[in-house]
């Protein structure tokens, strides 16, 4: 398991996935991290993933985007229908090996079926429509209402989706989506389409902009198609597009109306270049285009905000403060990315994860751009000065210094607003990257303190920013929680750098050090041997996959294949493909030890129809000071119907460091399952 919610490894027939691929060095950057591909019906299957899934016949599902590794390794991620309706969090992430096999599947509720009770709803329309229209606090409402499946969160249910248009007060549009059960009445949650930043309304000085030229006159915009547009005070509508005959633009006073233009479009082109750039996805929809950006909205409109399709900016206190700054900029956009991967609900502990995305690559972007009249820094809105005392929106080395946001996850973060409840997440980030205590980056004064009392040793900001992507576009769903967090970016640090790697372990203290607990992802490496006979720890893996370290995904508890005791054993193999998987840990026996006694006990299963050709194979090994001994060989030859014990005598390495390994080997076609379970090595 692999996550707050189902995480299985799954098994067609006797077709079993392998594992996750670990990539380490050789990997470009923006490859590594995880970028999703436009060729998303090559890569996806739903007919064959639905049935590899063992979904409902009634379900349906409907491939939203695909994240291919440099292996081929692919990470579909699907949206569901049951019986015609809409599946509202029925989201879920398929990956697969390069042959298009089934792994595993990160579902984003605990229920991994999303069936209703019923179709017909006891709730009529209008009551729906008429608790929409009461949750919004926008004036010249209008809502519509669709019969959907609600799979968010609980028990799945028949559910209305109302969605209420409108201004509200602060004049920021509002979509706002209210989910009624369509049984009971009740309101189960809320959360609106738009989503708004904070004011950032700070100047990068003198830039260079990519503009392209349309006969005599000069367009801000760029080749990709990011360009801007003049609202003139309005709150609707595409805008009036810049243009400028000698291709100088702005005077860096708000009275010109070109200097927002500016500001706004290359906080757009430097995000789009950070995106391509170091993470390897082409913009917010991954396809290489880019997006407008509409300035002068409304009247001293103090806001900035992504609404599906484009970001827009006020003007600020007395239309002198334009909200156009780079690190809004991003800030929106990222919105926009997080909107085409993850999709986070804006709402709960989700609400949190999404507007900390946002803070993180807007943070990202700022030092990216190395622009000297605006550094990379770990503060927001350092220079606007909203609150009147020289102070920033939000400080991600210590949250709660704006007086509203967590340092420290606990169970009540999911009840606050997104822009505080991401509190701990841009914590998570400082430490993660910077790491605990008194530091000075770019001049600017640092000191982060732990919700633990632990000492976090950070290991870099560019290699963060890479994990929390690729977690985002390969691990994450719709309600994804805190704790779902920590168990995907720890996933996505063992993929980029490795099992035990100091960028895995700094990922994992430093969501301890915001007290989210550890949960069953674990960056691995050697534990204290255990007390007792037995020096191998988890020798039944009743704890998950912990304490034995080497492919993602043979510890398991899937039920393709029995356990001898317990729920949870080894099962290497089951692929039916080319295919190599090792699981191992480290012990120490000790030199008092009158006896070593390895032990486990293997129950095997094949497709294989020969009775003379090993295709398929199973090593036990030991390694002592560098040197691999197998100390036997199993293979699709023995395969049985129980459990048999193993035993083999290890005492003459009493006094040494002893890796015991387990080594599979699958030939390209039928499958050999080798499953291991209550694993001992017994000293007295």
């Amino acid at each position: 398991m692999k996550e707050t919610f189902p995480v299985r490894r799954l098994t067609p027939g006797l077709a079993l996935g392998a594992a996750l691929v670990t990539m380490v060095g050789g990997v470009s950057a923006a490859t590594a991290a995880g970028s999703p591909t436009t060729a998303a019906s090559a890569a996806s299957s739903p007919g064959s993933d639905h049935a590899a899934l063992g979904l409902d016949a009634a379900e349906k599902l409907v491939t939203r985007s695909v994240v291919t590794d440099p292996d081929g390794t692919t990470h579909v991620r699907y949206d569901r229908t049951w019986r015609g309706l809409r599946v509202v969090g029925g989201d879920l992430i398929v990956e697969k090996s390069s042959k298009g096999k089934v792994r595993e599947a990160r579902f984003n509720s605990e229920h991994a079926a999303v069936g209703a009770r019923t179709t017909t709803p006891k709730v009529a329309r209008s009551t729906a429509l008429a608790k929409g229209a009461a949750r919004s606090k926008a004036a010249g409402k209008t809502s519509d209402a669709e019969l959907v499946v609600w799979a968010g969160e609980g028990t799945p249910t028949l559910a209305y989706d109302v969605v209420t248009t409108g201004v509200k007060a602060d004049q920021t549009p509002s979509r706002l989506h209210t989910i009624v059960d369509a049984e009971r009445g009740e309101v189960i949650t809320s959360w609106d389409e738009i989503v708004n930043g904070t004011g950032h309304s700070m100047y990068s000085g003198t830039v260079t902009l990519n503009t392209i030229q349309s006969g005599s006159n000069w367009l801000l915009k760029d080749s990709v198609g990011n360009y801007t547009t003049d609202l003139n005070g309005g709150t609707s509508g595409a805008g009036t597009q810049f243009t400028d005959a000698d291709n100088v633009w702005g005077t860096g006073a708000p009275s010109n109306r070109q200097t927002a233009g500016v500001d706004a479009q290359y906080g757009a082109e430097k995000t789009y270049a950070y995106y391509n750039g170091v993470l390897g996805r082409a913009g917010i929809w991954n396809n290489g285009t880019g997006a407008r950006s509409r300035v002068h909205y409304g009247n001293a409109y103090v806001n900035a905000f992504w609404d599906g399709t484009q970001m827009t900016y006020g003007d600020g206190a007395g239309n002198n403060k334009p909200l156009t700054s780079l690190d809004v900029a991003a800030h929106e956009m990222s919105h926009g990315v997080t909107e085409n991967t993850a999709g986070l609900i804006y709402s709960g502990e989700s609400g949190g994860l999404n507007e900390a995305t946002s803070d993180i690559f807007g943070a990202a972007v700022e030092f990216y751009a190395s622009n000297s009249s605006d550094v990379g820094d770990y503060l927001i809105g350092e220079k606007i000065d909203i609150n009147g005392n020289g102070t920033p929106l939000r400080y991600m080395d210590k949250p709660s210094k704006d007086g509203k946001s967590q340092d420290c996850w606990t169970s009540g973060t999911k009840n606050l607003d997104p822009h505080y409840s991401s509190g701990p997440l841009n914590h998570w980030f400082y430490l993660a990257s910077e790491g605990s205590g008194a530091k000075t980056i770019n001049g600017v004064s640092y000191n982060s303190p732990t919700c633990n009392g632990s000492t976090v040793t950070g290991a870099g900001r560019a290699a963060m920013e890479k994990i929390w992507y690729r977690t985002l576009a390969t691990k994450l769903t719709s309600s994804s929680t805190y704790a779902a967090a920590r168990n995907g970016a720890i996933a996505s640090a063992k993929e980029l750098y490795g099992t035990g790697s100091a960028q895995c372990t700094a990922v994992a203290a430093a969501f301890s050090a915001i007290s989210v607990a550890a949960g069953s992802e674990t960056c691995g490496g050697t534990p204290p041997p255990p007390t007792g006979g037995n020096l191998l720890g988890n020798p039944g893996f009743e704890s998950g996959a912990t304490v034995w370290t080497g492919t993602a995904g043979p510890i398991t508890n899937n039920t393709g294949r029995p356990a001898r005791t317990g729920s949870w054993k080894m099962w290497l193999g089951g692929n039916g493909s080319t295919s190599t998987e090792t699981e191992q840990q480290t012990v120490t026996i000790p030199s008092t030890a009158t006896s070593a006694v390895l032990s486990f006990w293997v129950r095997i299963d094949s497709s294989e129809t020969t009775s003379s050709s090993a295709y398929d194979t199973m090593k036990p090994q030991i390694v002592v000071g560098g040197v691999t001994t197998t100390l036997a060989t199993y293979s699709n030859l023995d395969k049985n119907s129980t459990y048999v014990q193993k035993s083999f005598d290890l005492t003459a390495h009493k006094g040494k460091t002893v890796t015991v390994k387990f080594l599979m080997n699958e030939d390209v076609t039928l499958q050999t399952s080798f499953v291991v379970d209550d694993t001992a090595l017994t000293v007295s």
